[in-house]
């Protein structure tokens, strides 16, 4: 075993260097493929690293919570990656990319409408991740937001992405038993959940005396 010489947090961008970045296939999404060389642990630097990433971009999801009523809002649609699964259709928090001209809260609440046809009002910050660094670019935003749940209802999504998605409304113990159940698959959502199964409280006492107050 080689004695560590630096912590992973003493690293900078400057301790990789990367040597050619080239984009091998570009469609619906784009594969790009690096080769890079980066400082180790142990001293010194890798040979060159060959990797190819999935580029997606950033995305944002947002959990909607009412709590009033104290139930989330679920939708559901089927998923390419899902597709040879004993259940294509995923259960899943609304969610979308970030445009370069949107800010995370502005996609959240655009989704919102498009996914659940319902309206946001306060959000709170969850926690931001990296769902799969070893092979795709993508860094998600995960938020839960104050909604109505009585307006959740019916089938939505854009005509035009071939969007088919189905609106679920339950009650918070409920989605944390599905959770724990292995229902959903879907790693924002899980996280979500059990964010929510935690702060469900402070949260019903800092939302639940005031109206939905509308977006800015």
């Amino acid at each position: 075993m080689q004695q560590c010489d630096k912590q992973q947090n003493d690293f900078t961008p400057q301790d990789v260097e990367i040597i050619s970045k080239e984009t091998v296939f570009k469609g619906f999404f784009k594969m790009v493929k690096y080769r890079f060389k980066h400082r180790l642990f142990a001293g010194g630097w890798s040979g060159i690293v060959e990797r190819e990433m999935f580029e997606r971009g950033h995305a944002a999801a947002m959990l909607p919570y009412d709590p009033v009523t104290d139930q989330v809002v679920i939708i559901e649609q089927i998923r390419v990656g899902a597709l040879e699964h004993k259940y294509p259709w995923q259960l899943e928090i609304v969610a979308g990319m970030i445009d370069r001209d949107e800010s995370a809260e502005d996609v959240i609440r655009r989704e919102a409408e498009e996914e659940a046809g319902i309206h946001v009002g306060r959000v709170t910050s969850v926690t931001s991740y990296y769902p799969s660094s070893g092979g795709c670019s993508e860094k998600l935003d995960v938020f839960v937001g104050e909604v109505d749940a009585s307006k959740a209802h019916g089938i939505h999504g854009l005509d035009y992405e071939d969007e088919d998605i189905r609106v679920h409304v339950i009650s918070r113990e409920e989605a944390y038993q599905w959770v724990k159940n292995g229902k959903f698959e879907n790693g924002a959502s899980i996280i979500a959940l059990q964010w929510l199964q935690l702060n469900y409280q402070e949260l019903k006492s800092q939302w639940g005396q005031d109206p939905l107050e509308e977006s800015k």
